[in-house]
């Protein structure tokens, strides 16, 4: 089928969306995508061979998935096939795949588009690859999520990824410039506002298109908004952000990497953008402290206690108090000196402890309460750290069957220049003795 209407029996009637009526009608009239569609885009260079391979278009909502692929079919003369994951299960499916096996003895191929195609179940997935595979379908499939998490390797491998990219502001307004020549007015709003209305949008044309026609339904014959006004009207646009999904892991993911690059500013945007989208706070406590261990650790100690201190405050405290707390945590952690030393060796550490077998302590450390443990020899030779010059025995604590080894190799960075010079001291001392 090739949308819900005709699938129900009715028909469209009554006036259409601004969105709608603006869908392109050629792919030379698609905005925002020109990597894919421009002179050296990866479709264009895909077109002049007058064939596709399946594709797997991932990008963001309003960014065209639906209109390349409705063109793409006309640019290639299949027969266009449109269906959504959402609506369609087994049986549809098979109806969908024996049209297409008709369609194809007599002569003539198909380009399945499948609308959220990660809602597929793994067995669904695994219906279209036979179909794939004999020419029957050329399959497009459109997904905001990362096909990579979401879809079956065996239907990845063949099928080319074409990652859409949310529209620019610049696009966007291109976008809007289109609209108001069809409508033949101009969106009643200044200077200022237009641009906000642009970043309401954020990116998506359907968005953009759809607050425009908010607008023009608003505003009376010669009334011009200005921004506080547009934002009174058409209310502001949540943030896309999923908390459960690839929004969630690519912000936590831009914050711990400016954490670790020693951007605070880069971190705190990060970090607000998280809470504007509604992040947990409390996962954000959890994030601040793993990097407080695994990006400064001993270069500075008190990374740490600040961290913990920032989760105790804002549990003492709630939102939105508690939440500066978190905020003055994430600038001491991106402006404290960085160390992945303690991570490194504990890695280290944990490699040799799963390959090492069961080897025993050596007996010189090992405690002897009873007569038959010191027969055997068990704390024969022990000798107590604190009697020794220096307070350091220098005795081999590794197992008898193991050489030494050396997982903690603290870099010359804050707190951690001491540590290198104890252990530089003590390594001393044990070569002497």
């Amino acid at each position: 089928m090739s949308d819900l209407f005709e699938a129900s029996g009715l028909t469209q009637t009554g006036p259409r969306p601004l969105a709608d009526r603006m869908r392109p009608t050629r792919l030379g009239d698609v905005v925002g995508q020109d990597h894919l569609l421009g002179p050296d885009g990866t479709l264009s260079r895909m077109l002049k061979t007058r064939s596709l391979g399946s594709l797997i278009f991932w990008g963001p909502p309003g960014t065209g998935k639906t209109t390349i692929a409705r063109l793409l079919a006309n640019e290639t003369d299949l027969a266009f096939e449109q269906i959504s994951a959402i609506f369609s299960g087994v049986a549809e499916l098979k109806k969908v795949f024996e049209a297409a096996r008709a369609r194809r003895m007599g002569g003539r191929a198909t380009l399945l588009f499948v609308d959220e195609i990660h809602r597929f179940n793994r067995a669904q997935q695994d219906s279209f690859l036979p179909v794939m595979e004999d020419g029957t379908i050329t399959l497009v499939g459109a997904t905001t999520e990362n096909p990579s998490f979401e879809l079956n390797a065996a239907l990845l491998s063949r099928s080319h990824v074409m990652t859409f990219q949310s529209l620019s502001q610049d696009a966007v307004d291109q976008l809007l410039a289109r609209a108001e020549k069809l409508e033949e007015k101009a969106l009643p709003l200044d200077a200022e506002a237009r641009q906000v209305l642009i970043r309401m949008a954020d990116g998506d044309g359907r968005s953009a298109l759809t607050l425009a026609e908010d607008i023009w339904r608003a505003a009376d014959e010669g009334e011009i908004f200005d921004a506080q006004r547009l934002q009174d009207i058409v209310q502001r646009r949540a943030p896309i952000y999923d908390k459960s999904a690839d929004g969630h892991y690519n912000l936590i993911s831009a914050l711990h990497k400016s954490v670790r690059g020693s951007d605070p500013d880069a971190a705190l945007y990060w970090f607000c953008r998280m809470l504007d989208g509604g992040e947990d706070p409390m996962f954000l406590a959890r994030r601040l402290i793993r990097m407080a261990v695994e990006d400064i650790g001993l270069a500075d100690p008190n990374a740490l206690v600040q961290a913990n201190a920032s989760r105790d405050a804002y549990q003492m405290l709630g939102s939105p108090e508690g939440e500066l707390a978190l905020a003055q945590t994430v600038i001491y952690l991106a402006t404290a000196p960085k160390s992945n030393g303690a991570y490194v060796a504990y890695k280290a550490a944990m490699r040799d402890a799963k390959s090492s077998g069961s080897l025993l302590p050596p007996k010189h450390i090992l405690n002897a309460p009873t007569k038959l443990m010191k027969e055997e020899g068990y704390g024969s030779g022990y000798q107590y750290d604190h009697d020794a010059p220096d307070g350091f025995s220098g005795q081999d604590y590794f197992p008898e069957q193991m050489t030494r080894r050396t997982y903690y190799d603290p870099p010359q960075r804050g707190f951690e220049r001491e540590l290198r010079k104890r252990l530089e001291y003590w390594s001393k001392l044990r070569s002497e003795r």
